[in-house]
């Protein structure tokens, strides 16, 4: 299988992350790409018609894309490691989704500031998508703390991903600050080799 993907990618990260926490690395190749919504660069566009990373081609020819279809088809093949059983599984998914939708706001908010002119710029823009990073993080301190403690899931991994791009790409805006457990939670899983392994660089 061929893996596209680029190490600033969070939703790469993910996938490289299960790979690597399943032990299945050596089933994919990774395949670098990178490119930008204007400049489509290496970018998988012909393979995934978003043009967006990860994509994952498997051996048949088949094409599979969004870091939770990957991630599902990966645990699958190695047994169900990181999608847990109902009941678990439904706090396990909407913890993902939380994950990847503080990912998605964190990004549309690089992509304000890089990607358009200055004068083009919204300011509101940016502030409201670090409001729903902002309350997402409020609900992880308040809501999520025993379940992020618990067994190693596909929800932890999103979660431990998008905070290690918000150190990536907005370590100014201190989002430790007022959550304590989140704080301290993430510095525990940040050290897991899988984690510190894919510490995205560039």
């Amino acid at each position: 299988m061929r893996l596209f993907h680029s190490p600033t990618t969070p939703f790469g990260r993910k996938v490289v992350v299960h790979l690597k926490e399943t032990g299945r690395e050596a089933d994919v190749t990774v395949v670098p790409a990178a490119g930008t919504p204007l400049e489509p660069g290496s970018l998988p566009v012909g393979r995934n018609p978003l043009g967006k990373i990860p994509a994952l081609e498997l051996d048949d020819g088949t094409i599979l894309y969004d870091s939770r279809v990957i991630c599902r088809y990966l645990d699958d093949r190695a047994g169900g490691r990181l999608y847990p059983s109902a009941p678990r599984l439904w706090r396990t998914l909407t913890l993902e989704a939380t994950g990847d939708g503080m990912l998605d706001a964190a990004i549309l908010m690089v992509y304000e500031v890089r990607l358009r002119p200055e004068d083009r710029r919204s300011g509101d823009w940016i502030a409201a998508q670090w409001s729903k990073v902002a309350r997402a993080l409020d609900s992880l301190e308040a809501d999520w703390i025993g379940h992020l403690r618990g067994s190693v899931d596909m929800g932890q991994v999103a979660v431990g991903c998008a905070l290690g791009y918000l150190d990536f790409r907005h370590s100014a805006r201190d989002w430790r600050a007022g959550r304590p457990q989140l704080a301290a939670w993430e510095k525990e899983f940040a050290a897991r080799a899988s984690m510190a392994a894919t510490v995205p660089q560039g």
